[in-house]
This record gives C-alpha cells, sequence and structure tokens, in this order.
C-alpha cells in the first residue's frame, strides 16, 4: 500500500518530518504505549474511515493545546504519494495507443532542437523539460484539458515555458501544424511561417494565449486568472463555470518570489477552479535545486500551510508492491532520508551504486534489497510518479473533483527523462540541444518509430497519417474535451457606440475649481461606470490606494468585489463613502501588492480572446511601483496582446513633494515607451485625459487594435481650462498649440513646450519672457513617444523609398512653419523630451529632473532640477542667445533678477 497523513499503519516516524523542519523529536520513552496508539488509531480507520480518524486527531488536538501539551506542528506528510492505490481510479484511456502517441511527441520535439541547431548553429531550444513533463502533459491532452468549441472559455492552461517543444509537436500530430512550421522552429521570419521559442501571444496570435517563460509570471497569472473567471461569473459577464486554470510550473521556478508571493490569495478566495502541477525534477538551470534538502516536502510545507491542497505524485506504479511490503516503514523513512541531490545521483548511476549507497549495510533494507536485480533496482529508481500517467491520472482526477481549495500537484520526474544517459539526469541537462546517436537509435526503437539506420542522424519529423490510430484517438479526445489546446481565438464583438457624455464634461473645464488630473480622472471615471453601453464592463483595479487617488466615491457607485461579500459592519459604515464589499462588486482593491494588481489588468485586458467578452480594465497605481516594480508583468501584458489603460498616479519628480526618492517618478513615461504596443501620454488637462481615453476605447474595443494605454496622473490642483477648438488631433499624436504669443509678430520668438503639471511652468515663463521682450508659444506636449514613432515610420519610409516625395513629420512640419528655437520642460528625464530633438527644424533645449527625488516642497523641488519656470525663461533666452538674437550679457542679467544661483550642483549628480 502507499501511505498518506491518514494511514498511519507502516508510515515512518516523525522524527525525520520534525527535524527538518527544525525541531528536536524526543525520545520515545514507551514505545510500547506508543505503538497501542497507533494502533487504536489504525483501528478506527479501518473501521469506520479516515474522515472519523480525520475528526478524532482534530478533537485530540484541540483538547492538547487545552491542556498545555500542544503538538509540534508539521505541515509534512510522509514521503510518499498522497493517494492511496486502492483510491486510484481505473485508467480511462488505451494505454498502449497513448504510449506510441507520447513517444512520437517526443520524437518530434526533439528532433525540432535538432534540426534547428544544424540548420542554424546555436539558435537553441530546450529538449529537457518537455522531456521530463511529456505524461504530465500527456494526461491533460487525453483527459482534462477543455478547449472553447462549446462556445465557452475553455480551460486556461499556463504551460511551462521551456516545455514548447512538446506543445509543438502534438499540434503537428493532430495537424494545426506542418512540417515546415516545425523545421522553422525559432526561425519566425523564414518562408512559410515558423515558430516562437517559447509561448508568445504576440508572434502567434492563433495558438498561444499566455506568455511564462519569464520565470514565475505564469504562477502568479494564473491565480489571478482563476480569480478573474469567477468575477466574471459573479457579475454575469460570461459563464466560466466549466473553466479550469491550470499552470504548469518548474520546481526551480518556484524560487522567484512571484511563484509564491500570491498563494495564500489563490486560498483565501477558494479558487478551487485552479490546479498547479509543479514539475519536480530537483534541477534548476545548472545543478540542484535543493541538493541538501528536498524540495518537494518544503513546497509541500509551503502549500499545506497556505490552505492549499497537496497531492504527491512521487512513486511510479512499479514501487507499489515494494511499498506494501515495507510494514514496518523503513523502505518510506530511508526515501525520506535520501537528499535530492543524491536522489538526481541515483537517476544516473548504475543499480550496484544505488544498492551500495541506497541500502547498504541497513539490515531493514535487506529484504527490499533482496527482491531486486541491480538492474531491476536501476529501474525502479528511474520511475518516478510524474512519468506513470495512472498515478498522473489519479492526482488530477482529484484536483479537479476537490472543492473549496486550490490544488497543487508536486510531480516528481527526472530532467531529459527518456532521452539517453547523455542528457537524462545531468546537470547539464538544461544546455543540452543536441542527443547522441546511440540514445536516437534508443528512442526510435522505444516508441516504435519506422525511421531507417540510413536516416537516423538526419532526426527526420514522423507523422504517423491522418488515418492512422494514434491520430484518430488523439482527435477523438480533443473532440470530447471540446476543442484543442492551446488556441486563441477573438470572439468578442465590437462595442457599438460609444457615447460622448461621460466626456463631454471634462471639455468645460472647472472654472476657478481647482483639481488634480487625477481627480479629473476620477470624475470620468465614475461617468463612464454609469454608461449603458459599457459601463459594466470597465474593471477598475487599484492597489490599496483608493483613498489616495480619490477613488473612494466609486465604494458605493460601484462596489468592491469579494467572492464572500460583506461579512462584517464597516468602521466607516455611517459615512457616504464607506468601504462597500460585495459579490458582485465592479472594484478589483488588490491590497498591497503591484504584481497582483497587474496580474488582474492581464487577466480583464485579456478576456476579449479568453472568454469573448470586452472587459476593459483601468489600473491606477502609485506611477513609480509600475514600470520599474513589475514591469516583467507589463511586458508580458503587451505579449499577450492586453488591452486597457495603466494610470501612473502620484507621477512627477518634483509634483509628489515630501515622498522622496524612492517614490518620486520621473521615468515610467519613458520606460512605457519601451513596450511597443504600449501607448505612453502625459496630459496636463482634464479634457486631454477624456480625449485619450475615448480614444482608447474606440481604437481597442471597436477596431480590436492590440495595444495598451499609459497615462500618467499629478495629484497638483490648479484649475483646468475648457478644450480649444480642433485640438484633438494634436493631443493624440502627441502635440498642440495651447495658448499663442500675444504678439505673434514679435522680433524675439520661442517656442515652449510643457507636458502634465509642468505645463503650468512653461506658461508662467512665457509671461516673465513677455516682461522681457520676448514672445513664446506654448504648446501643450502629450505624448513624445508618439511624436517619435511617427517619425520614425517616415525617416524609414523616406530612407526605403529615395526616389518618392519625402514625408515630413509631424513634429517637423507642426514647428517648421515658426522656425523659433524650442524649449521643452516635464517632470521627467530630460531623454524623455529628447526623442524629438532631431525632428525639431531648430534649437532644442531639454529641462528635466535627472538625479534622484528629494523630500521637499514643489516649489524647491522645480529648483533644484531647473524645470521651474525661471529656469524655463532662463533657457528660452539662453536658446537666442545662441542663435544670435540676443546677447549672452542679457541672458546673465536675467539669471541675476529671476535669483537663479548659477553655481548650483547639477541635481543630475546631487
Amino acid at each position: 500500500m502507499n501511505y498518506d497523513s491518514t494511514q498511519l499503519d507502516a508510515v515512518p516516524n516523525d522524527e525525520q518530518l520534525l527535524e527538518e523542519n527544525g525541531v528536536t523529536s524526543p525520545v520515545d520513552a514507551d514505545p510500547i504505549e506508543t505503538d497501542e496508539w497507533r494502533q487504536s488509531l489504525q483501528g478506527v480507520v479501518e473501521q469506520t474511515g479516515a474522515d472519523r480518524a480525520r475528526f478524532l486527531l482534530e478533537a485530540l488536538r484541540e483538547e492538547s493545546v487545552r491542556l498545555g501539551a500542544q503538538p509540534t506542528f508539521t505541515a509534512n506528510t510522509p514521503y510518499s504519494n498522497t493517494i492511496p492505490v486502492s483510491d486510484q481510479p481505473e485508467y480511462p484511456g488505451d494505454r498502449e495507443l497513448e504510449r506510441r502517441i507520447k513517444g512520437i511527441n517526443r520524437w518530434n520535439a526533439v528532433a525540432m532542437v535538432m534540426r534547428g541547431n544544424k540548420r542554424s548553429k546555436g539558435i537553441g531550444g530546450h529538449l529537457s523539460t518537455f522531456a521530463s513533463c511529456a505524461t504530465l502533459y500527456q494526461v491533460g491532452m487525453m483527459h482534462f484539458f477543455r478547449g472553447k468549441e462549446d462556445g465557452l472559455g475553455g480551460d486556461q492552461i499556463y504551460f511551462q515555458g521551456h516545455s514548447s517543444p512538446g506543445i509543438y509537436a502534438q499540434a503537428f500530430l493532430e495537424g494545426f501544424l506542418s512540417e515546415q512550421n516545425l523545421s522553422n522552429f525559432r526561425r519566425e521570419l523564414a518562408q512559410g511561417g515558423g515558430l516562437s521559442s517559447y509561448p508568445h501571444p504576440w508572434l502567434m496570435p492563433n495558438f498561444w494565449e499566455f506568455p511564462t517563460v519569464s520565470m514565475g509570471l505564469g504562477p502568479i497569472m494564473s491565480i489571478y486568472q482563476a480569480r478573474f473567471n469567477r468575477y466574471l461569473e459573479a457579475r454575469g459577464l460570461a459563464d466560466t463555470s466549466k473553466s479550469r486554470v491550470w499552470a504548469f510550473l518548474g520546481d526551480g521556478e518556484m524560487d522567484e518570489p512571484e511563484s509564491l508571493g500570491a498563494i495564500t490569495m489563490a486560498a483565501r478566495e477558494n479558487l478551487d477552479n485552479l490546479t498547479w502541477t509543479v514539475n519536480c525534477n530537483l534541477q534548476r538551470l545548472d545543478g540542484p535545486v535543493r541538493g541538501n534538502g528536498k524540495i518537494i516536502q518544503e513546497l509541500e510545507g509551503i502549500f499545506r500551510g497556505a490552505g492549499w491542497n497537496v497531492i504527491k505524485v512521487l512513486w511510479g506504479s512499479a514501487w507499489d508492491e515494494h511499498f506494501a511490503q515495507d510494514h514496518d516503514g523503513a523502505l518510506v523513512k530511508r526515501l525520506h532520508e535520501v537528499v535530492d541531490g543524491q536522489m538526481q545521483k541515483y537517476s544516473v548511476e548504475s543499480g550496484e551504486y544505488i544498492r551500495n549507497d541506497f541500502i547498504g549495510g541497513r539490515p531493514e533494507l535487506q529484504e527490499f534489497g533482496a527482491r531486486l536485480s541491480d538492474d531491476e533496482l536501476q529501474h525502479l529508481f528511474f520511475k518516478r510518479g510524474g512519468h506513470d500517467p495512472v498515478k498522473v491520472f489519479a492526482a488530477y482526477q482529484a484536483a479537479t473533483t476537490h472543492t473549496g481549495q486550490p490544488t497543487v500537484v508536486l510531480a516528481h520526474t527526472i530532467k531529459g527523462y527518456a532521452l539517453g544517459d547523455s542528457v537524462s539526469g545531468r546537470n547539464t541537462a538544461h544546455n543540452k540541444k543536441e542527443v547522441e546517436k546511440r540514445d536516437l537509435v534508443s528512442m526510435r526503437d522505444r516508441y516504435h518509430l519506422p525511421i531507417e539506420d540510413a536516416h537516423i542522424e538526419e532526426i527526420p519529423f514522423y507523422h504517423p497519417g491522418k488515418d492512422s490510430p494514434e491520430v484518430a484517438y488523439v482527435l477523438e479526445r480533443r473532440a470530447e474535451l471540446q476543442g484543442s489546446v492551446p488556441r486563441r481565438s477573438v470572439r468578442a464583438k465590437p462595442i457599438a457606440k460609444i457615447e460622448d457624455a461621460s466626456f463631454d464634461e471634462s471639455k468645460k473645464g472647472t472654472g476657478t475649481r481647482e483639481v488634480s488630473t487625477t481627480g479629473a480622472y476620477v470624475a470620468i471615471l465614475s461617468r463612464m461606470l454609469k454608461d449603458k453601453e459599457y459601463g459594466k464592463l470597465i474593471v477598475p483595479i487599484v492597489p490599496d490606494e483608493s483613498r489616495t487617488f480619490g477613488l473612494d466615491p466609486l465604494f458605493a457607485q460601484a462596489g468592491i468585489y469579494s467572492s464572500k461579500g460583506q461579512t462584517y459592519e464597516p468602521v466607516d459604515s455611517a459615512n457616504v463613502m464607506f468601504y462597500k464589499e460585495s459579490q458582485n462588486g465592479q472594484i478589483l482593491q488588490e491590497g498591497i501588492s503591484e504584481a497582483g494588481g497587474m496580474s488582474s489588468f492581464v487577466a480583464a485586458g485579456t478576456a476579449y480572446s479568453t472568454h469573448g467578452v470586452n472587459t476593459i480594465p483601468f489600473y491606477i497605481y502609485y506611477s513609480m511601483f509600475g514600470f520599474q516594480r513589475v514591469g516583467d508583468l507589463i511586458w508580458a501584458n503587451g505579449d499577450a496582446r492586453g488591452k486597457g489603460f495603466l494610470l501612473g498616479a502620484t507621477y512627477g519628480r518634483t509634483t509628489l513633494n515630501g515622498e522622496g526618492l524612492q517614490h518620486e517618478d520621473g521615468h515610467s513615461i519613458l520606460v512605457a515607451s519601451t513596450v511597443p504596443n504600449c501607448l505612453g501620454y502625459d496630459p496636463a488637462f482634464a479634457y486631454e485625459i477624456g480625449v485619450i481615453i475615448k480614444e482608447g476605447i474606440r481604437r481597442m474595443y471597436q477596431k480590436d487594435e492590440s495595444i495598451f494605454y499609459y497615462i500618467t496622473l499629478y495629484n497638483e490642483n490648479y484649475a483646468m481650462p475648457p478644450m480649444p477648438a480642433g485640438v484633438e488631433e494634436g493631443i493624440l499624436k502627441g502635440l498642440y498649440k495651447y495658448k499663442p504669443a500675444a504678439d505673434p509678430k514679435g522680433k524675439l520668438r520661442v517656442h515652449l513646450l510643457g507636458s502634465g503639471v509642468i505645463l503650468q511652468s512653461a506658461l508662467k515663463a512665457q509671461e516673465i519672457l513677455k516682461a522681457e521682450g520676448i514672445d513664446a508659444d506654448v504648446w501643450s506636449a502629450t505624448s513624445y513617444s508618439e511624436l517619435r514613432r511617427e517619425a520614425l515610420e517616415c525617416e524609414r519610409w523616406n530612407m526605403l523609398h529615395p526616389t518618392e516625395p519625402a514625408r515630413v513629420p509631424y513634429i517637423t512640419r507642426t514647428l517648421g512653419a515658426e522656425p523659433f528655437p524650442v524649449v521643452a520642460v516635464s517632470d521627467n528625464m530630460k531623454i524623455v523630451v529628447d526623442q524629438i530633438s532631431r525632428f525639431v527644424p531648430n534649437h532644442f533645449h531639454p529641462l528635466g529632473t535627472d538625479g534622484f527625488g528629494r523630500s521637499e516642497d514643489r516649489k524647491d523641488l522645480r529648483r533644484h532640477f531647473e524645470n521651474d519656470a525661471e529656469s524655463v525663461a532662463i533657457a528660452a533666452a539662453y536658446a537666442l542667445s545662441q542663435k544670435g538674437q540676443l546677447p549672452a550679457a542679457k541672458v546673465a542679467e536675467l539669471i541675476k533678477k529671476l535669483g537663479v544661483n548659477p553655481e548650483k550642483p547639477s541635481a543630475q549628480y546631487a
């Protein structure tokens, strides 16, 4: 029999489990009495069942606490399979056909990598990951993973990134990919189309759904996807009752903070629609995961402690008869003693070595050793649970029928399994790109593939034919499970109409009333939530800063989503803006977790393809903790073709006064430009925000463009002006003239470009300069990155069409009509405005906030960084002097007059 936590006959002594957790077990002073307790418990299990035994154990635990004899905590169970043989369901598939199918996929996965490297040396690819988890995928593909052909969302599957060759091999067998596709693995620009290295929806938009190869992202995104599925169901937006989220992860990947950082949320939300399978091949990229410990036991303790259902799949069926004869638990105890580094040694060593090391002179294991020859012993230790379909099926079946908790399956495997001695179990397995000829021959023979010896080194792809029993079986199973996976399809219908009512108010201005751009955004969002066409589709997301950003009025209007509703009376229940949670709430309040908020953003922003519903996420957060902290998740959102709006609130290196170095952001708008499908805007006024959001909804949810937006929001209050006529195009392109010079025919003219709140500096500088006889036009620069992108496209077209009339960038032709010196100022690093410098047809002078932030008030911060009105005026005068239009002495005089210290250290190095 196998052992679990409810069957204590033949369970090893707890001493090993306690010592692993840093606790020394006391010596057993009365072994006879201990045995009587064990036998009594065994009798309860045999006569009244495991549930009764669990109840009695819990009652005894509570009583021991009351008596002051609280038991030592251990979150571990013995180092054996969780599901006993007696509880294993009958395997429903054709084992022989599935074995052949798995063999074909293994071969083609190897061929893909090796042929690619022979064709273009060093192009890469991974052999060993899929080899270790082929059975874990096969059982899922044949019996569990649901497709979308029933019109629902199917299952969401986060495939382990390095296993992509095996997933492509399955798609080839099904006829979805061609042999040419496989030949072009990692050669996406090749004729006929290629295959991306890893799961990349941007590159294969009809195939992959979720980018996962940046380790740690798959785990956290899968948790928030499972929660978002429940959110959609609760709000009546989609039927996700049959959807299950699966994530396939590596044991080494569990070291990433994002991997384990949100597992308590999954348990707290009772996400029994979530199953993780951790491929425990005991190896990182360079060597053992826990060479001196046991990663499976460590992970079990972590997940059980966090409230997950844990299923360990450690040993294959070949071990069952040996465990059945392990009456005193000596075998399980010894398996627990062997650290992972040594267990890996067993996977590459002879049976003789294993006998000497594992059994040695231990009398309690001599009977076990006598039953096995050296070859049989070697074979036994190679048969780990993650390679046994019967054990894996039992685990998945238990996971999918378990209720109230998420489930993690810890599957014991060997990295590079079945790839031969040169790869299997080696520390170098991750970097192996080739398999030796003798191992290829062995693979061919093992899976009865009709490949002749003369062609073995060509590593030809093998397909048994569309009418073969293997293909018929695969297609039958996938039809039963509602279609092939992975598949990505866009089924959401475009939003029919965008009403102006949500945005009209922002165009009117606020008169003398002062508000921040954050406040202006909240007002727009509040009106959008009331829109009959798409208001219900909006998903406001915030990481525990709702009141900071002024979102608390939305608590009563939209409610905060909670799967449990609100089971308490909030302390502010008497207030109008009390903290309101409800089961159909619209706001996702993610706590202090930007990674969680971003994961929800990805889930909501891809729901148009995942579930066929156009949810529109608006994620507002402390700007500094977006691209800088969770930039990898933002990049993944771009890869996933996620849509929506990121709102970087409390933006600006001088605007967020008082907070200092760690919080003051002057570069996120620059980092946003590094994501190819992210459109970054730095608006100054409420009407600009309204125009940008309205256009964003049109492009993303009417035209179905795979883009998303980053919009900066500031917390400085000033009067919002009404929208001038005819500025919409300039707002969206990135630049428009906001306030012309008082005298358009003045002899001394400059252009002042301002962004965000620092447009106010440009406007004040305009007044200072006018008093000095210099006329300035003030422009609102809403997006330097969009100006640059358009200019680069013009430049490229001109280069490739030298005989055609040249295209002129928008920034060049806009300023070219009045070729005066340009001073560009923002609350960002100078490089942000410098993006357009070479496309400006005259002298260009950038001002910005290079250097670390400071805790100070705004006035002094702006003088420190030299982006205040006085600095703008000085820069304008200097630009004119460089053109020979103003004496240098006049500039020096202005510096003194405005009280600027010319010897002040540069903020860049201060």
